[in-house]
Parts: structure tokens; C-alpha cells; sequence
């Protein structure tokens, strides 16, 4: 049942947990960012310890020349702290369990400019393992699903936000629209028929939801389009749940340019053009 274990991320009919699921935050289901970032060098000279304050991206640490001079190197992969159980394993698109994310980007690093290099990516959370093929019937199924999480979790945010820290009061505004609005589809499992008549007679309800979680992404530069570090931190966890993840977020490249623009990502997700302007 495609997104049942993410109802459960909120309280749904799903008892299957796993190790990395967090109470609601930015967003439940995506773990942090940072995991995912290759971030930017940021170069800020500290008299004694040159190194305090300069950030390498993942999987390289920082290191001084013979003038004292700090630079990022890559990280031994040896050095990288010992994985304290199963749920720290990561996934390359190589198709091999790593330790955690930092011995995947340790070893990542240590391939740059080579073309293994260049296609290799931090695939999904946990232990590679066979990915069913995702049929036809299921990808259509995928969006219906993807729809109605997207609005519970900004519904579920809107409830817990009292401390003003997990939506703006621009998101706010929008979000309470939605929870006070009397038509809106409760929070639950609901069928595939029922999915689709609602997004038909409530489509407005849909249409935030689907821009917010595109923002909440598109943080690397912020620029409009996702990249596949960026789009990471929401499909990685999703991939080893729902075994049609990959393949969605594939299609939603329409140009295949290797990018999701938002027009794409809407398109994907049955928003109109015209929403996207």
C-alpha cells in the first residue's frame, strides 16, 4: 500500500517504524539536509587554530599546509566514526552498503574526477536490497498518495507550531486555509478512487502543499530546479518504502536534463502550468 508506512510517520495504520523516523520537524519524513549537502568551502582565518572555523563539504576535513594555511582535503574513510547499528548504513547508486553517509562521501571524495566518481550518489537510507520493479498501475498510484501526505504533514505542522519555528507566518496563513477549510480529506488511508475525487473537488488544497515541499528542497543554490543532492534528503528515506520513489522522481525530469524544474515537479504531481507562475 504505497505511502502506509508514511501515515505512520503521523499517527496512521501503519505499525512498521524505522530507526531514523523523527518526530514532526521541517519535514517528518526527510532526514537532514546536512546528511546530504556538499555544501561550499567557507574560508575564515582563526589565529590559533586556522581549521575552527573552515567548512569542508562532505567528506573531506580540513587540514593546515606548511604556511598554516587551512585547506579541505578528502577524508580517510578509515577515520570516520564506527557505525552504531544497521539504520546508520547508506545505499550508493553503486549498489553497495556503506557504514554511514560519511564513509560513503569519504570514499566519494577520494574518486573525484573520475567518471565512477562523477555517477556515483548517495542512493537511499539503510542496506541495499532488492527494489522491486515499479509497475505502470503503481506510478500512477504514486502522485495520489504523495498529494495527500504532502498536505497532512503542512496540517500537522500548522498544529504543533507553537513556538512560530516550523512554518512562517506567511506558511501559516496558508496552511490554516486548509486546516479550518470544512471539505478537507481527515488524515488516514484512505482508497485510490476516494484520492482521486478529492484532488478533483479540492484541488486548491493541493497546490501549496506541493510548492512547499519544492522549497523546502531547492536550498543549493536556491534557483529553481532541483538537483539530485537536493532532492535527496526526500527520496532517500522514501526509496526503501515505496520502490516506486526512484522511478517517479526520474519521469518528473521530463527534459532529462538531469534536473527537476519546478514546472516538472508540479507537472508530476497534476498542478497546472498556470499555478506555476
Amino acid at each position: 500500500m504505497v505511502f502506509q508506512t508514511l501515515s505512520g510517520l503521523q499517527g496512521g495504520p501503519s505499525s512498521e517504524k524505522t530507526s531514523w523516523e523523527v518526530d514532526v520537524g521541517t519535514n517528518p519524513v526527510q532526514v537532514e539536509v546536512g546528511e546530504f549537502d556538499e555544501g561550499i568551502e567557507v574560508d575564515e582565518d582563526v589565529a590559533e587554530n586556522p581549521c575552527l572555523n573552515y567548512q569542508c563539504k562532505k567528506g573531506k576535513v580540513c587540514e593546515v599546509d606548511e604556511s598554516n594555511t587551512p585547506m579541505c582535503v578528502c577524508q580517510d574513510p578509515s577515520t570516520c566514526p564506527p557505525a552504531e547499528g544497521e539504520f546508520e548504513h547508506v545505499c550508493g547508486t553503486d549498489n553497495k552498503t556503506y557504514d554511514s553517509s560519511c564513509h560513503f562521501f569519504a570514499t566519494k571524495c577520494t574518486l573525484e574526477g573520475t567518471k565512477k566518481g562523477h555517477k556515483l550518489h548517495l542512493d537511499y537510507i539503510g542496506p541495499c536490497k532488492l527494489i522491486e520493479p515499479c509497475l505502470d498501475s503503481e506510478l500512477n498510484e504514486f502522485p495520489l498518495r504523495m498529494r495527500d501526505w504532502l498536505k497532512n504533514v503542512l496540517v500537522t505542522l500548522y498544529e504543533r507550531d507553537e513556538d512560530n519555528n516550523l512554518l512562517t507566518e506567511k506558511q501559516k496563513l496558508r496552511v490554516k486555509k486548509i486546516f479550518e477549510n470544512e471539505k478537507r480529506l481527515q488524515a488516514g488511508d484512505h482508497s485510490l478512487d476516494l484520492l482521486a475525487r478529492d484532488f478533483a473537488k479540492n484541488y486548491n488544497m493541493y497546490i501549496f502543499p506541493v510548492h512547499w515541499q519544492f522549497g523546502q528542497l531547492d536550498q543549493h543554490p536556491i534557483d529553481g530546479y532541483l538537483t539530485h543532492s537536493e532532492l535527496a534528503p526526500l527520496r532517500a528515506p522514501l526509496i526503501p518504502m515505496e520502490h516506486c520513489t526512484t522511478r517517479f522522481f526520474e519521469e518528473c525530469d521530463a527534459d532529462d536534463d538531469k534536473y527537476i524544474a519546478l514546472e516538472e515537479w508540479a507537472s508530476c504531481f497534476g498542478i497546472k502550468e498556470r499555478e506555476c507562475r
